[in-house]
């Protein structure tokens, strides 16, 4: 008989949070059947939806991205933009480059490359307010561009980022959706609610990917045939090119985010640079110089303009062009907001939120505007003066526009080389930063996951691009997400609420003072103080304080007052309070009073045993009171000598005041004030 023992099959160590990651997959499998399976009738179906959506929600979309930006901004303008993203001391990360680097790569690179050309030359062909194809028209288009890539486009990321980054590193929560809400739900985020929360957020993430990697084959695969004339429109050559980019997508997941992304980030950067520096001076380069500033002063003297236009008053065609292009670009960045927010807020730890605003918002538009000058601008110039119309009766053709763009510049196989590399890296750089975010959505401990998880969500993201690809169901996905978009706004207005909120209670914590009965603390009579901390006072209480400390207190200085001169009484209100008063001519009468004051116990408190405050909903304080109306304190820790200390301090403080000119206004009564003038 053999006793050996049969080894047990064990599962590779993981950190995946469960109640997110089978949730997610099953939604993920469904999702792609229905678009896979009948790809036609659920483009047709969801379009229906996406055009229903874009009719009647385009004023919800309007202000709601409008808000955003102007929130932000207040934020950076405020005392709050002094408030860091970790503890006070925390350090960046990343340096300024490689951080902005990293913004720009995992934000809109690809987008740049793709659009960079085709956008500005759709929009001079068929402009929303001007005729096409005129220098009107290129006005027009460039507005539009800088409209649908600029500030607005960036808030909607900001604002997502900064929730996460904020709960993240300032209150020690998850990096996740979730936490966003903190404020709100409080800690049912770590329940069911909280869970359907990142399961929402990791398949936006996955599907807003999905198709981004199958426009970036496409333009690869039309790259090679401008360079090579090989035949690429087959499905082999896509889906070959998707398994490239995947591989390396998943060397550079597995080496981190401090080093893969990071690395092919800042090439991104420099290529890119690179290729615009070409552009720039094998084009028209003082037209270009000059276009910048036009551009960019025209999109600033018409921001507010640009940013809630919805053409409600221009004719059929123009809200149709408005709803096709900006509405639909609203609800793309907001469909792509949980994976960028949630990276942009995984490499912003430790920078102010005044510093970040500007990071985020600012410097990536401001370089996203010279970018669609430089190739918009050039584009038009050389349609209007060189190809004579010839680039843009190929407008439609995106995939290969950037390539027919070169042929007019020279050096034209080296620019598209390239050009081809550039997409490539950027192609990378969002494929490994989007298998990071979907690893830290459904993890439960990011920063330790095995490498294995980043690499299964790497392999699942191109298996999902590749399976739309090869059935079609690419746009009806496309559509699915934009839909998506719509209640991600309104989550995206609560995530707003939910920071300012826990901004607001941020500021009253790092505004909290010592109590002024801790100024005369001496380290005597400590046991008592203790005592006194650890109690939760009730209004009996309070009332024995005032009876058998205050007012002995306050009628002793009166009788010392009494005896060298001063008119000083003691007084009991009816509600229980005293007051010291020393009337004064002229001038508004000396009060020191003391009254019962209640304040709530906060609800946490009351169910938590560990706290003083546990026993009653309510505690009771004895609060100062002055004739001034100046707001009170709390008085409760002080002994008689201490209490007599204090009342003489607020009397010095009141002579001072009166021998004031400056002051003089305010110390007098109004009718004193009638009587002297």
């Amino acid at each position: 008989m053999n006793n050996t023992a049969s080894p047990r099959l064990t599962l590779p160590r993981h950190t995946f949070n469960l109640p997110v990651l089978i949730p997610s997959l099953i939604t993920i499998g469904l999702l792609i059947a229905l678009t896979t399976l009948a790809p036609q009738a659920a483009e047709s179906q969801l379009l229906i939806i996406q055009h229903w959506i874009t009719v009647h929600f385009s004023w919800f979309y309007t202000l709601a991205v409008s808000g955003f930006f102007i929130f932000l901004i207040a934020l950076a303008i405020s005392d709050f933009g002094k408030i860091r993203l970790g503890a006070d001391d925390a350090e960046p990360e990343f340096s300024l480059t490689s951080w902005l680097a990293m913004l720009f790569a995992a934000g809109m690179g690809i987008g740049l490359m793709y659009y960079g050309v085709g956008e500005p030359l759709m929009h001079y062909v068929s402009p929303p307010l001007a005729q096409g194809q005129t220098l009107e028209a290129a006005r027009e288009a460039m507005s539009s561009t800088f409209l649908h890539w600029g500030f607005n486009a960036w808030a909607i990321y900001g604002l997502v980022g900064l929730v996460l980054a904020y709960f993240g590193f300032r209150y020690n929560l998850p990096l996740s959706l979730r936490s966003g809400l903190y404020p709100i739900l409080r800690e049912r985020i770590h329940g069911p609610i909280g869970h359907t929360i990142d399961v929402f957020a990791l398949c936006c993430t996955l599907f807003g990917l999905a198709p981004s990697v199958g426009l970036g084959s496409a333009q690869l695969a039309a790259g090679l045939h401008q360079l090579t004339g090989w035949d690429t429109t087959g499905l082999a050559v896509q889906l070959g090119l998707i398994a490239t980019v995947i591989v390396l997508a998943g060397i550079s997941a597995a080496t981190g985010l401090g080093k893969g992304v990071r690395r092919l980030s800042e090439l991104n950067l420099l290529l890119a640079v690179s290729l615009l520096l070409f552009v720039l001076f094998t084009g028209p380069t003082l037209f270009l110089l000059g276009a910048f500033g036009d551009n960019l002063g025209h999109y600033l003297n018409q921001f507010i303009n640009l940013t809630f236009r919805s053409f409600t008053y221009e004719p059929g065609s123009t809200a149709g062009w408005f709803s096709g292009w900006t509405i639909l670009y609203w609800a793309w960045w907001i469909s792509w907001s949980p994976f960028v927010g949630l990276f942009i807020a995984r490499i912003s730890r430790g920078r102010t939120i005044r510093e970040f605003i500007t990071g985020v918002i600012i410097i990536p538009s401001i370089f996203t505007f010279l970018w669609m000058t430089v190739f918009g601008n050039t584009v038009i110039w050389l349609d209007m003066n060189i190809a004579h119309g010839a680039l843009a009766a190929t407008a439609g053709n995106v995939d290969a526009l950037l390539f027919k763009f070169f042929d007019y510049l020279p050096f034209s196989s080296i620019a598209s080389v390239i050009s081809m590399l550039l997409i490539l890296v950027f192609f990378v750089t969002s494929a490994d930063s989007g298998a990071l975010m979907l690893d830290t959505l459904s993890s439960r401990d990011p920063e330790h996951s095995p490498v294995w998880q980043r690499l299964f969500w790497a392999v699942l993201l191109g298996l999902t691009a590749a399976t739309l690809l090869g059935a079609g169901g690419q746009k009806a996905l496309m559509t699915m997400t934009l839909i998506a978009a719509l209640p991600f706004t309104m989550v995206m207005i609560l995530l707003a609420f939910s920071l300012w909120r826990g901004l607001l209670a941020d500021q009253r914590h790092s505004q909290q003072k010592f109590t002024p009965a801790s100024t005369f603390w001496t380290g005597q009579h400590w046991k008592q103080r203790l005592e006194q901390i650890l109690h939760q006072p009730s209004q009996d209480d309070v009332a024995r304080f005032i009876r058998e400390t205050v007012k002995p207190a306050l009628d002793e200085v009166a009788l010392e007052m009494q005896q060298r001169g001063c008119k000083a009484t003691v007084t009991t209100h009816d509600d229980g309070a005293i007051a010291l008063c020393v009337p004064q001519p002229n001038l508004r009468d000396f009060i020191y009073g003391v009254r019962a004051h209640a304040r709530p116990v906060a609800s946490f408190a009351l169910r938590d045993a560990n706290l003083p405050a546990s026993e009653r909903q309510h505690t009771f304080e004895p609060v100062t009171f002055f004739a001034d109306g100046r707001r009170g304190y709390d008085i409760e820790y002080l002994r008689t000598e201490e209490l007599i200390a204090d009342v003489l301090k607020q009397y010095e403080r009141y002579l001072s005041l009166s021998h004031s000119q400056n002051a003089h206004l305010i110390n007098t009564t109004p009718e004193h004030s009638q009587g002297l003038a």
